[in-house]
């Protein structure tokens, strides 16, 4: 992807490179056809996109289109050779074959598992490389010492902070902070807020690449609920 940037000329780094990096990942962990890898960032935006920019019909046809592809695709794997992609794991194993017998089930975790590995990673690769600029000193730090690279990613996870919050309904009544929350209540879980705790984080507004222990975030959640493409998105 580097190498086929043009030189000499300012670029849409977003498109370039975010955008088609996690889309070349999408595309090789679902072993989906190449040549139609622009779908999956597509259905990802379209499920993603506020009503102003999508409207209702628009979507629901879109999503229509993601689930009879992704159908196609189920058909033939599960006549194959079990394969290492995510579509002929499902398709073969013992507690996922049955899923595209319930299409909104279906549907339902091939969003979860577009947009998990779309929107969040490329905002995260974006958002790193607009914080070196905003914070010339850190990457210079960086440029005479590469090996804090390690470090710096974890940190970007944590600056940026890709989704900003999650929702969860309690499903039975409790306590939380003194707080009483009762059965069928909405929380909302403010990962950015967390992100940005003076108490836990020193001065954690800044970006600071070589931060003493950079994974202390909770930008991936945590516990049971802990988001298990952060190895993948580490790396991406």
């Amino acid at each position: 992807i580097l190498d086929s940037l043009p030189q000499g000329e300012t670029i849409n780094w977003v498109d370039l490179v975010s955008v088609e990096l996690t889309t070349q990942m999408l595309a090789t962990l679902f072993d989906f056809p190449f040549e139609d890898r622009h779908m999956l960032t597509h259905w990802s935006d379209t499920a993603t996109a506020p009503p102003e920019l999508v409207d209702y019909k628009t979507r629901q046809q879109e999503l229509i289109n993601c689930l009879e592809y992704f159908t196609r695709l189920w058909n033939e794997r599960v006549n194959e050779e079990p394969k290492p992609d995510l579509i002929s794991m499902l398709a073969h194993g013992e507690n996922t074959r049955e899923m595209h017998k319930s299409p909104m089930e279906f549907l339902g975790n091939l969003l979860l598992l577009i947009i998990g590995g779309n929107d969040t990673t490329r905002n995260s690769i974006s958002g790193g490389v607009l914080a070196l600029n905003q914070n010339p000193d850190q990457y210079d730090k960086l440029r005479e010492n590469p090996v804090l690279i390690s470090k710096m990613v974890p940190e970007i996870i944590r600056w940026q902070t890709p989704l900003a919050y999650m929702r969860r309904t309690a499903l039975v009544d409790s306590e939380l902070g003194g707080k009483q929350i009762k059965t069928g209540d909405k929380l909302l879980m403010w990962y950015v807020s967390g992100n940005r705790d003076e108490d836990v984080i020193e001065d954690a507004d800044a970006f600071v690449i070589d931060r003493p222990n950079p994974r202390h975030h909770v930008s991936f959640g945590f516990g049971i609920h802990r988001c298990m493409g952060n190895r993948l998105a580490e790396m991406q």
